[in-house]
Order: structure tokens, then sequence, then C-alpha cells
């Protein structure tokens, strides 16, 4: 019988783009702000810095995100169209080099050359760009789908502390909020894609904590100068 079994690597394309917009969306926001607050900036500069980030922010994760995506795209279908030129070319060679590629991975000779032969006369490229290339429909890349999870999810962490601007919190609200945010997005994050809880929400703590130390050490030693 046929069954249906879903695996969270299937969630890898649109996770990546989500967990890293919405992490940038905190952190550089949270960081923005702190910079700004510790130069001694008034509420209205520093509403007027968060707002202004968050719209550059999540325009350039989008395009970013797009660009670098698309040439990867770009590179997988010229990978793709080579290798049906070859395919064109010398059929039977490639079957043997498929039948290679499943003898290193394990196969006897005999049945690596019926698995390969089994495979090219159901669909040749399909074998080929999945076990030569190792581009899957799982990992393909898709432009428009990052662009747009990276822009959303950015816009969406960075409302937290932007939120805690607003409310007046200063800079130890914006801090313990954003702390907050990235502890809640490493934990949904490794659930989501079935890592390890501890060990994402640390990574994500750590080096998003550096991230505002240097930003409000920076604004904090602009400040005295200017000032």
């Amino acid at each position: 019988m046929l069954h249906g079994e879903s695996h969270k690597i299937a969630r890898s394309g649109w996770l990546r783009a989500a967990v890293l917009g919405a992490n940038d969306g905190i952190v550089s926001t949270a960081s923005l702000l702190t910079g700004v607050a510790a130069a001694s900036s008034s509420a209205e500069n520093i509403l007027l810095a968060g707002v202004a980030g968050v719209v550059a922010g999540a325009m350039s994760m989008a395009t970013g995100e797009y660009v670098s995506v698309s040439s990867q795209a770009d590179t997988e279908r010229a990978a793709i169209a080579e290798e049906q030129a070859e395919l064109d070319d010398n059929f039977v060679g490639e079957t043997h080099e498929l039948a290679s590629i499943y003898r290193q991975r394990g196969l006897s000779a005999e049945l690596a050359h019926d698995v390969a032969v089994a495979l090219m006369q159901h669909d040749a490229l399909d074998a080929h760009t999945r076990d030569e290339l190792g581009i899957s429909e799982h990992s393909s890349a898709r432009p428009l789908q990052a662009a747009l999870f990276s822009a959303g999810s950015f816009a969406a962490g960075a409302f937290i502390p932007l939120l805690a601007a607003v409310a007046g919190s200063g800079i130890t609200g914006i801090v313990l909020s954003t702390l907050l945010a990235l502890i809640v997005l490493g934990i949904v994050s490794a659930r989501a894609g079935g890592a390890p809880v501890f060990r994402s929400v640390v990574r994500v703590s750590f080096w998003s904590s550096l991230a505002m130390a240097a930003s409000g050490l920076t604004g904090t030693l602009f400040g005295h100068f200017v000032g």
C-alpha cells in the first residue's frame, strides 16, 4: 500500500527564508534602536529610525533573497540543460555514469546497472538531476517564495523591538523584548525543522546579543563624541 509521509526537510526552503528574515528583523531593528537610543536621541528620532529600518530592511531582504535565489535557480537550470545535452550526445555513457554513482553508494555492480537502466528508461534527466547533480524538489530554488517569506518574516520580527520602543521602555525594554523574541524564534524554528531546541535557542540568542551590544557601544561612543 502506498503511504504518504510528511518529512520536515520539505520545509527547508521557506523555513530557511522565514527564520533568516525574522532573525534579521528582530536583531537589526533592535540593534538600530539600541544604537540610536544609546546616543541619547529623542523618542521621536528613535521611532523614526526604527520605522525607516523596518521598511528598508524588509525591502532589502526581499530584494536580496530574490536576486540570490534567482542566481541559484539560473545555475540549476544551466546544469540541467548541460545534463540534457550530455544525455542526447552519449546516452549509454550516461547510463554507465549513473550506475557508477549507485555502486559508490553500496549497490553491487549488477544491481547498480539494472537500477540505472530502469531509471534511464523511466526518466533519464530526472535521475541524473537528482542523483548526479543533487537537485531535488525539496532543494530546488524558488526565488519568489524566498523573497516573500523573507520580507514578511522580517517585518514581523522587527515589530517586536519597535513596539518596545513605541511603548517607551528604553534600551532595557528593547533588549529584553528582543531576547524573548529570539528565544521564541529559536524554539519555533527548531520545532518546525525537527532540530534540537536548546542548540537553536543558544545559537540565535548568543550571536544576536553580540550584535546588539556592538550597536549599543557604537551609539554610546558616537553620542559621547558628538555631544
